[in-house]
């Protein structure tokens, strides 16, 4: 058996989104299953869509996502070169299609743009047009045909699929999938401007690089059959066809750009982690074998086997992104949550205070690093706060037991010299213990004095560590002063 050889063909045409991430994953991690080579092969014939950049948007988000390519136009393999507009300035497509030319497999077509309007037809009812060319160029004699070309007609290159029979493939997702050749269009391959179509490309490409298995999503299921006549026109064995399910929003509509978060670097705007991202899309339509989510790049090679891919759509779920984004951070070490999280802290906290310890707090809190900033807030400014918070029935405190509580720990935290978290917890505990109530009733209310929040990433003691002295004597004495305001 040959290597397996897999390919990812993007378009230059901005940010790379998720349906072409996953594409991108998928033939990664078939090639390096089986020990194969995964390449890298830039599709720029249609230059109108060309965006200025979105090579770099390709090669980082490859870099970042770990989907590293064995050959590419940085990497020749011997099989190149690998951007198509290069491989055209080459003459290989015009070539191969003049080789179909002579087998009868296609044939030159100087129709012009009028002639080929007055062919539109509403097929579906719904206000669709099409095109179905009605093979007139077909029936040119040799002697017209290079009448035409020596007077340099503008001419497109078609496919010559017969009317009569049936083309069939093989999907390993789909199983053989067959098709009435009179649905079948003389689809064009090289267009006026010298240019071939992806369709043509593609297979060009493919054999030429030795493609072994082709992933793609299954928009190219109707496509499929002009690729098989192809092969066979040419005498080349086929690839193996892997067409992945449509990915759509919570809607089950197909997942469109303007969603926000339809592109990898959306995501990683949004504050998504490269390796959460990659995590979430491998399980896009496919499965694994147990009940394990969470998955490396590397395991997900030893795992991947797509004949575990769903035919039906896969729902892009954000909510299940962010939680599974929230368990990649409470997974993280701290340092390198600390490294990815200080710019967000740092926007927030301008105090000079441990912020490595605030980074730690809030690692088990978020899900995405925006999130931060709720959670830190009251760190660099006590909030403006309602004594009703001091009221908790389950805590069994109110406005008065406040009080009391407050005014006896501010004079014995004056005298405490050790304000270590650990020292902290020594005196308030053996006030609490002391005085004879529940940890509720002298920890409530101490951290709502100290944060001016009722829900805060870490309990008093982080909080009053991370503050200091000063600071946390001074929130305490707000608090009194505001509760004695309605006690007294």
């Amino acid at each position: 058996m040959s290597k397996v050889r897999t390919r990812y063909a993007p378009s230059p045409t901005g940010r790379m989104h998720v349906g072409n991430l996953r594409t991108a994953l998928y033939a990664y991690l078939i090639a390096k299953h089986e020990g194969g080579e995964f390449i890298l092969r830039i599709e720029d014939t249609d230059q109108e869509r060309f965006v200025e950049g979105a090579l770099e948007i390709i090669y980082r988000t490859l870099k970042e996502t770990g989907l590293l390519h064995d050959e590419g136009p940085d990497r020749d393999g011997g099989v190149g070169p690998y951007i198509q507009s290069e491989r055209q300035a080459k003459g290989i497509y015009l070539e191969y299609a003049k080789k179909l030319i002579e087998k009868g497999e296609a044939y030159y077509c100087f129709c012009t743009p009028e002639r080929l309007a007055s062919l539109k037809q509403n097929i579906d009812g719904n206000g669709k047009e099409i095109v179905q060319y009605d093979k007139h160029c077909l029936s040119l004699s040799k002697e017209e045909i290079e009448e035409k070309l020596a007077n340099h007609t503008p001419y497109v290159i078609r496919q010559n699929v017969p009317k009569e029979g049936q083309t069939s493939f093989q999907d390993e997702i789909y199983g053989t999938i067959t098709v009435p050749n009179e649905e079948l269009d003389d689809m064009i391959l090289i267009k006026s401007d010298g240019y071939p179509t992806y369709n043509f490309a593609n297979v060009i490409d493919d054999h030429l690089m030795g493609i072994t298995h082709v992933v793609r999503g299954n928009e190219y299921l109707s496509s499929a059959p002009k690729y098989t006549r192809l092969y066979e026109a040419f005498g080349w064995k086929e690839p193996v066809y892997i067409h992945c399910p449509l990915i759509t929003n919570e809607e089950h509509q197909k997942l469109a750009k303007r969603s926000g978060h339809a592109s990898y670097e959306d995501l990683i705007e949004q504050g998504f982690l490269s390796e959460a991202i990659v995590n979430f899309v491998a399980l896009l339509g496919w499965s694994p074998a147990g009940s394990e989510e969470f998955f490396t790049l590397e395991e997900l090679v030893t795992v991947f086997d797509y004949h575990h891919i769903s035919k039906s759509p896969a729902v892009f779920d954000y909510q299940k992104l962010k939680w599974m984004n929230g368990e990649y951070f409470k997974r993280m070490e701290d340092d390198r949550f600390y490294k990815i999280a200080k710019p967000y802290i740092d926007k927030i906290v301008t105090k000079d205070l441990d912020k490595k310890r605030i980074a730690q707090l809030v690692k088990t809190r978020i899900e995405i690093l925006p999130d931060i900033a709720g959670h830190i807030d009251f760190f660099d400014k006590l909030p403006e706060y309602e004594t009703a918070m001091y009221t908790h029935k389950k805590m069994k405190t109110n406005t008065e037991n406040s009080l009391e509580v407050l005014k006896e720990l501010l004079e014995i935290l004056k005298a405490w010299e050790d304000w270590s978290e650990e020292g902290l917890n020594q005196v308030v505990m053996k006030y609490i213990a002391e005085k004879g109530i529940k940890n509720g009733q002298g920890l409530w209310p101490l951290r709502t004095a100290v944060s001016g929040k009722q829900m805060t990433p870490g309990g008093a003691f982080e909080i009053m560590y991370i503050l200091g002295k000063e600071e946390s004597i001074e929130r305490i004495s707000i608090g009194i002063k505001k509760l004695e305001e309605v006690v007294l």
